[in-house]
């Protein structure tokens, strides 16, 4: 055994004993933050407008403070970006990071000096975390990866922009530099399949031990590894057994992973958005992700199936239970206050808090953490109609992860046409067009070729209709949803044979 190695395990078992102290007085923990926050933020704008000042209890807080989402909070983020200070937080954010926005376009979410520790101590704590479990040290002496978006920036009103990625490249610590890849150089290259390609020569020839990234792109460097090498990512690596990842739900990749490494390796499971770091994996025994109570987030939970009454009941983490679908509403020392993340969670275990992503609030295809909503999809298709001159009966969208050997995945489309366009092809262009131009997640998909352009397949007369009967859902108000992450519904309609 290493120092290095040996020394990972004593600082692991320091990291674990001080998270033990919070999780076992969840309740506690979070009052403590919830008052923190409120008295920093006072003297904010925010504050002032919604009396933090008198704010003494979380009733208080419901009270004053509505659940919002970004668009609905604009006016203020608004104010933050066009350099104002003491708006959500106490003076300028530090960085704001660039994410795709739903109807107001892009979304700058600030990361405040308070707020961005927080972000890299938890995906440190991870990985502390199983090797105090696990006993599994060794790979601290190898190579890590950590497939991720430019850390280089741009600058507005004196505060830098970049992806969360990028701008967490910056604050690797100094004990994790030499056994980093890619190069910096690699790392700023900003098309995808060029930086992929410098990726596989600057690691095919290391002792890579863990790698780190979202599945969809982390499966294309394996496959341009395999390419390369003739060898499967297992032969090629031999020390590598530790996978890290978050974005979305590794399980439809894990078959094709485990082919193209030839093996299995441990995974550990993150939680990271650019709002806040709010659970990883801490075990490899247990179901669901720790939810970080001390990390500067204070969080609510609604019901999903009340989140859209006129006035629901808003929960703390005591009164949460286990196997319940709830949207996750954070406050945090960014100054995002009753903010709607959009995300819906499961608790698997309240001794101590585990969660686990159960999805969106609304409807949504993310299988390569695209995050494409439905209203994405409906004004690409209205816009398109418009275009051709053509009517459809009903649409859907889902995607398809595992299509015919050699061919990149893609969102298929599946349409039952009322008046059929004189050209499908250049309604597809179209509408890949329209969906790129509305969702940045999908155009860097697109244009890094980890996915080919939308297909369309038209389906025959009343199939929708064949579909919903099927399901027991025909007739009332019961409506196909316009896209799912899965292909439930896309498979049960491609079975269908609707008599004409």
């Amino acid at each position: 055994m290493s120092l290095k190695s040996f020394g990972a395990k004593i600082f692991a078992k320091i990291i674990v004993i001080r998270i033990q102290k919070w999780a076992t007085k969840p309740v506690e923990t979070q009052r403590k933050v919830f008052e923190k926050l409120i008295s920093e933020a006072k003297n904010t704008g925010f504050g002032k407008d919604h009396g933090f000042e008198n704010i003494h209890s979380f009733e208080d807080f419901t009270k004053q403070v509505p659940v919002r989402d970004y668009e609905e909070s604009k006016s203020y983020f608004d104010r933050v970006v066009s350099g104002e200070e003491n708006v959500l937080w106490p003076q300028k954010p530090l960085y704001f990071a660039k994410t795709s926005g739903t109807t107001s376009g892009a979304k700058y979410i600030p990361l405040t000096k308070e707020s961005m520790p927080y972000h890299i101590e938890a995906a440190r704590n991870a990985i502390l975390c199983y090797i105090n479990e696990t006993g599994k040290a060794n790979f601290v002496d190898g190579k890590m990866i950590f497939l991720q978006g430019s850390p280089e920036m741009q600058e507005k009103n004196g505060i830098k922009i970049g992806r969360l990625s990028g701008i967490v490249a910056h604050y690797v610590p100094a004990y994790l530099q030499k056994n980093r890849l890619p190069s910096w150089e690699t790392n700023c290259i900003d098309d995808w399949e060029t930086k992929v390609d410098a990726v596989v020569e600057e690691t095919k020839g290391e002792n890579m031990t863990v790698i780190s990234g979202i599945p969809s792109w982390v499966q294309m460097y394996f496959e341009k590894l395999q390419k390369d090498t003739g060898k499967k990512v297992g032969d090629l690596f031999k020390n590598f057994n530790l996978f890290i990842y978050g974005g979305v739900n590794f399980e439809p990749y894990r078959a094709k992973f485990e082919n193209l490494i030839g093996r299995k390796v441990d995974s550990i499971e993150l939680f990271p958005a650019s709002e806040g770091f709010f659970a990883f994996q801490d075990s490899q025994k247990e179901k669901g992700m720790l939810l970080l109570l001390n990390s500067g987030i204070f969080y609510e939970f609604i019901e999903a199936s009340t989140f859209f009454d006129e006035n629901p009941k808003r929960l703390t983490i005591g009164e949460v239970e286990t196997g319940i679908n709830y949207v996750m509403i954070i406050s945090t020392n960014a100054g995002l206050w009753a903010y709607n993340l959009g995300d819906t969670v499961q608790f698997t275990s309240t001794k101590p808090y585990r969660v686990i992503v159960s999805g969106r609030i609304k409807h949504f295809i993310s299988a390569f953490g695209e995050h494409v909503i439905g209203k994405e999809v409906e004004e690409a298709m209205n816009e398109a109609i418009s275009e051709f001159n053509f009517s459809i009966t009903e649409f859907t969208v889902a995607p398809q992860i595992t299509p015919s050997e050699g061919e990149l995945p893609f969102h298929q489309w599946l349409v039952e046409f009322d008046n059929f366009p004189e050209n499908l092809q250049k309604v597809a262009e179209y509408l890949d067009a329209e969906m790129q131009q509305q969702n940045s997640y999908y155009f860097d998909l697109i244009k890094g070729k980890v996915l080919q352009p939308l297909k369309i397949i038209s389906l025959k007369k009343d199939s929708f209709q064949h579909y919903m009967k099927s399901q027991g859902k025909l007739g009332g108000q019961n409506k196909v949803p316009r896209l799912a992450n899965d292909r439930k519904i896309a498979d049960a309609l491609l079975q269908i044979q609707p008599q004409n």
